[in-house]
C-alpha cells in the first residue's frame, strides 16, 4: 500500500479507535472516523482538518453501511485500512444474559463488522490492495466466567476472520485480528461498560468479574499509542500476522491457553481417534 492512506475507523472518537486515528494522522495519512457522534471529533477535526474526516455512523444500522461506505469511496477515492473497533463491555452469567443483550453485542461486534468487510472488499480487490484490522481480544481466545457473551462475540470475529485471511490474500488483501489484554482504554468505565441483572447465584464466578471491571478503570497496564504503534509495525511487514495479541497479559494468557488445549488434547486422544468405523 502507498503513503498517504486513507483510513476508515469505527469507533474513533476514544480508546484504541482514537489512538488509532492519532498514529495514522502523525504518519501523514487520512483518516474517516466513523462514530455516532461526530461532534466528539470536534478537536482532532479542529487540528488537522484535512485529515480527520467524521462521518456519523453506528455499526449495528447494518442498512446504512453500503450507503455509508460508497460515500467515503466518492469523496476519498478508496479506502486502504477498514479497522473494525466500536464496542463495549457486556458482564454477565450465561444464565444472567438476556437474548436482546446478547443480539445486541453480536449485532455491534460482529454483524456490523462482517457488513463494513462486505461492503469494502470490492474496490480493495479490484485495487488488489488492502487491509482489514478486526479489533478481537484475548477474549477472543480465552474465556473466563462472566464475559461469556463478549467472548462469544469475539470468538465469532476471529472465525470469520481466519477464513476471510484464506480467501482475500490471494487479492492482496491483508486481515490482521488484534488481541489486546487490559489496555487503558474506556471499555471498563462508566457507560461503556454494560452488565446484566445479577443473580447472587453466580457471585463466586461472574461475581468477581463484575468487581473486575468495576474497579479496572485507570489501571489497565497497556498503553493504546503503543498498540497503535504496534498495529501499524504488523500492518507495514511483508509477513503481517493473522493474530496480534497486544500486552504481557494477552500473550501470557494465549499461550498458557494453547499449552492447556495441547494437553487435554493429547490426554484424550485415544479415544478421540477411536470414533471410525471398524471396517
Amino acid at each position: 500500500m502507498t503513503n498517504p492512506r486513507v483510513w476508515l475507523v469505527t469507533g474513533a472518537n476514544s480508546g484504541f479507535g482514537r489512538a488509532i486515528t492519532e498514529d495514522a494522522v502523525a504518519a501523514g495519512d487520512t483518516v474517516v472516523a466513523a462514530v455516532r457522534r461526530p461532534e466528539t471529533m470536534a478537536d482532532l477535526v479542529a487540528a488537522h482538518p484535512d485529515q480527520v474526516d467524521p462521518v456519523r455512523l453506528d455499526v449495528t444500522d447494518t442498512a446504512r453501511i453500503d450507503e455509508a461506505v460508497a460515500d467515503v469511496l466518492s469523496r476519498h477515492g478508496r479506502i486502504d485500512v477498514l479497522v473494525n473497533n466500536a464496542g463495549r463491555t457486556q458482564v454477565g452469567a450465561v444464565e444472567e444474559t438476556t437474548d436482546d443483550e446478547l443480539r445486541h453485542l453480536f449485532d455491534l461486534h460482529f454483524f456490523g463488522p462482517a457488513a463494513l468487510i462486505r461492503a469494502v472488499l470490492p474496490a480493495m480487490r479490484a485495487r488488489r490492495s488492502g487491509a482489514i484490522v478486526n479489533l478481537s481480544s484475548v477474549g477472543g481466545q480465552v474465556t473466563m466466567p462472566g464475559f461469556s457473551a463478549y467472548c462469544a462475540t469475539k470468538f465469532a470475529l476471529e472465525g470469520l476472520s481466519e477464513a476471510l485471511a484464506a480467501e482475500v490474500g490471494e487479492f492482496g488483501v491483508k486481515v490482521l485480528v488484534v488481541e489486546p489484554g487490559a489496555f487503558r482504554t474506556n471499555l471498563f468505565g462508566a457507560g461503556a461498560a454494560y452488565f446484566s441483572a445479577e443473580d447472587p447465584v453466580y457471585a463466586d464466578s461472574a461475581g468477581r468479574t463484575r468487581t473486575f471491571v468495576r474497579t479496572g478503570h485507570g489501571g489497565q497496564a497497556g498503553d493504546p499509542v503503543k498498540a497503535a504503534e504496534a498495529i501499524r509495525t504488523a500492518l507495514a511487514a511483508d509477513d503481517t500476522p493473522l493474530r496480534l495479541p497486544l500486552g504481557d497479559d494477552s500473550v501470557d494468557t494465549i499461550l498458557a491457553h494453547l499449552d492447556a488445549v495441547r494437553t487435554e488434547i493429547a490426554a484424550w486422544e485415544s479415544v478421540a481417534r477411536d470414533t471410525g468405523f471398524d471396517e
